[in-house]
């Protein structure tokens, strides 16, 4: 019989819904130690109803602060979101919302070539960039619930499920966070490289988060894409895209601001595209260039939608003689949600940086070969040229340049 723990970590707003695929439910109520307290990132204080409420009897008389421990066993009869609306409360200060999951195994495939196949023969070309899907092998619609749940940050914005603001005053500590407010029945998948125009300045997230359904405020981690505005006031942010992936990569290795900023300033001299306030986004603002890049997803765009239900979980994609880079998810589910983001980013790197495509299918091998043959190769391949994605220990979304 396998079983998964399941550690509820991260930020703590007041309320929290359990979400789980099928198990059995185990809570346990020991005393916190200072090594326990540490371990489980805080104390929390869970109200007797809370326990009653997920089928277990209350904690001991005196023995409010508990050490909360789900164990998942399979193969069981009932749900685990039957026990759901757990009131937490934690002492720790509020980061980012995050439910860390260790998924049971059945549903949650590593992301290697046991699992995954790359179509060479579908590869879609369109002037600069190609094309090449990757698909999963097994059952796509063998996703946990809290993935089947869960939309894109784009997907969020658009349907009003969430709003996103500038966090407290227009201090300059506050630059590199945002207030994202979720009070929507909907799980928000936010990555790293997604781009918002507004606020007091633009801003490009800095790590993907899974924002909790019905979670409230998170403090979402950014950084300016915009070196030269810092308004008193704020406009309402508005997604705009993913960034190319000459920023990504500068993003994902350094985490540094000033570097960050000489890139943008990097490529806008390089287009002499003029800029009053040096916005990454200022080359939008080109029609011109607006339309290319329409033109490319116009064409690329038929191609995703006939295949709605199909098994593909990723893309490879190349420009000139170089591979741009990949992305590939644990589900179809989750690609599809971030599908024109991520092909508008591949699309300016390839018309901003790139030529006719000119790579072998050999070269595009010996490239995936680096880090989907299997879990060690990929963890060490992506140090320094991608990043991972975990929940609980299971990769949910891989990224390589």
């Amino acid at each position: 019989m396998n079983r998964a723990l399941f550690i509820i970590g991260g930020v703590f707003s007041e309320k929290w819904a359990y979400i789980g695929g099928p198990g059995s439910l185990q809570i346990n109520w020991p005393r916190i130690t200072s090594q326990s307290a540490a371990r489980l990132h805080g104390n929390y204080k869970i109200t007797t109803k809370t326990w009653r409420a997920a089928g277990a009897k209350p904690p001991p008389k005196g023995i409010d602060h508990c050490s909360l421990q789900i164990i998942i066993n399979r193969p069981p009869r009932c749900r685990l979101h039957d026990f759901a609306n757990f009131s937490v409360y934690s002492t720790m200060r509020k980061w980012y919302t995050i439910l860390l999951l260790l998924l049971a195994n059945h549903a949650f495939a590593q992301l290697t070539y046991e699992q995954l196949f790359v179509d060479y023969d579908s590869a879609i070309t369109y002037k600069n960039l190609r094309v090449i899907p990757i698909r999963n092998k097994g059952n796509r619609n063998n996703v946990s619930p809290l993935l089947q749940n869960t939309v894109s940050f784009s997907q969020a914005l658009q349907q009003g499920l969430i709003t996103v603001q500038e966090r407290g005053t227009a201090a300059v500590e506050n630059v590199h966070w945002l207030s994202l407010y979720n009070n929507s029945d909907k799980n928000i998948y936010v990555s790293s490289g997604e781009v918002l125009e507004g606020g007091r300045q633009d801003r490009m997230v800095s790590k993907d988060t899974i924002v909790v359904a019905k979670s409230g405020r998170t403090d979402l981690p950014v950084m300016c894409v915009e070196e030269d505005r810092w308004s008193e006031k704020d406009k309402k942010f508005v997604y705009r895209k993913m960034a190319n992936t000459h920023l990504r990569k500068t993003l994902d290795e350094s985490r540094n601001q000033v570097l960050i900023w000489k890139e943008i300033n990097s490529q806008l001299e390089r287009d002499k595209v003029k800029s009053k306030t040096l916005s990454y986004l200022s080359r939008d603002k080109d029609k011109a260039f607006t339309a290319s890049q329409n033109e490319y997803w116009q064409f690329f765009e038929p191609w995703f939608n006939r295949q709605p239900d199909s098994n593909i979980v990723g893309v490879v994609c190349m420009s000139g003689d170089k591979i741009i880079g990949s992305e590939i998810f644990i589900s179809h589910h989750l690609l599809y949600g971030k599908i024109q983001p991520l092909m508008m980013g591949f699309i300016e790197e390839a018309t901003v940086f790139g030529t006719a495509p000119a790579v072998p299918n050999p070269k595009v091998r010996n490239y995936l070969d680096q880090f989907l043959i299997d879990e060690a190769s990929q963890e060490e391949f992506v140090k320094k040229n991608g990043r991972l994605f975990k929940a609980g220990g299971k990769v949910i979304h891989l990224t390589t340049y």
